[in-house]
């Protein structure tokens, strides 16, 4: 089973902001083209298409729906079959690592040290561990072939 195309109508894509997000969503799809996805994942992506395709948005609402459906189709990836695009887990764990490591570690260094200020400084040791863990993961979702020739940027 194939995964549609997408086929909106050009007077749609006003700007460039949407049309960098549709250009990255015709590059996404044909990527996962290329992979063999089982027969729900392809239904549940020609259903988001479909709604793409008949969609009358334009503009700034239209960017948001292709964004929303953009999200859905990879969360929905990662979650059934781990399939991901290149630096996924990089950019998850980049914010993880910040917020889950870096400010606890931020607040312990700056406590024992006496001047709060020095909470910062957690934030970039946070920021490295995120970024390691991260760009493992990645590294082996690649090295498993779970991981989509493309990198998500829009």
């Amino acid at each position: 089973m194939e995964i549609k195309q997408l086929n909106l109508n050009p007077e749609q894509i006003n700007n460039d902001k949407v049309k960098n997000l549709y250009d990255q969503m015709q590059q996404l799809i044909e990527k996962l083209n290329i992979k063999k996805l089982p027969s729900e994942i392809v239904q549940f992506i020609n259903q988001q298409i479909e709604d793409i395709n008949s969609t009358t948005l334009t503009g700034f609402q239209l960017y948001k729906f292709l964004k929303k459906i953009q999200t859905a189709i990879i969360k929905k990836l990662e979650a059934d079959h781990k399939i991901v695009p290149k630096n996924y887990y990089r950019n998850l764990w980049t914010a993880v690592g910040m917020s889950a490591f870096g400010l606890p570690l931020g607040v312990v260094f700056g406590l024992s040290m006496g001047n709060i200020g020095l909470m910062a400084l957690g934030l970039p040791i946070g920021l490295a561990v995120g970024v390691g863990v991260g760009t493992s993961m990645d590294k082996k979702a690649l090295a498993e072939g779970r991981q989509i020739d493309m990198e998500l940027k829009f």
